[in-house]
């Protein structure tokens, strides 16, 4: 059993306590308080474990007369993170967090490290698998307090 369907049985107990105007409230929080975690943790650069992602692979430089810095090398995912881009949906049934538009496509290559093409007509590559999307401890936790917040009401 992976750890969403071990979360989603646990949580749906408590859950069916709720009437639905509550319960719709509590995953509302808690979607909005994961979302927040979660953009935190990309901008740490960090996998729910806690590791580092892997940096970008160093690109040669081709010619002297190149232009330079085509490439910024800032914290990845800096976009990615956005509410624009990482939404949270919520109703009395579940919630869902994930990436919306054509962004998604970028989020699940690195979410899987899976491979692609570097630029339109350019070389394939591997990308190092950077979870972007996943519970870490913290998380489980606040998950836990808020639904027994609500459900104590």
């Amino acid at each position: 059993m992976d750890e969403l369907s071990a979360l989603e049985s646990w949580a749906g107990g408590l859950l069916s306590q709720l009437e639905a105007p509550a319960r719709r409230a509590a995953l509302r929080d808690i979607a909005r308080e994961l979302r927040r975690s979660q953009q935190t943790r990309i901008a740490q650069q960090q996998n729910p474990d806690g590791s580092a992602y892997e940096a970008r692979k160093p690109r040669p430089k081709k010619h002297l007369r190149d232009k330079a810095g085509r490439i910024k090398r800032k914290a990845m995912f800096a976009k990615l993170r956005q509410a624009r881009y990482l939404r949270a949906e919520s109703d009395s049934q579940g919630l869902a967090i994930g990436f919306a538009g054509r962004v998604a496509r970028v989020a699940r290559i690195h979410q899987l490290g899976e491979s692609d093409r570097v630029a339109p007509g350019g070389p394939e590559y591997k990308y190092p698998t950077r979870v972007l999307l996943g519970f870490t401890d913290a998380d489980r936790e606040m998950i836990r307090d808020m639904l027994l917040a609500h459900i104590v009401k």
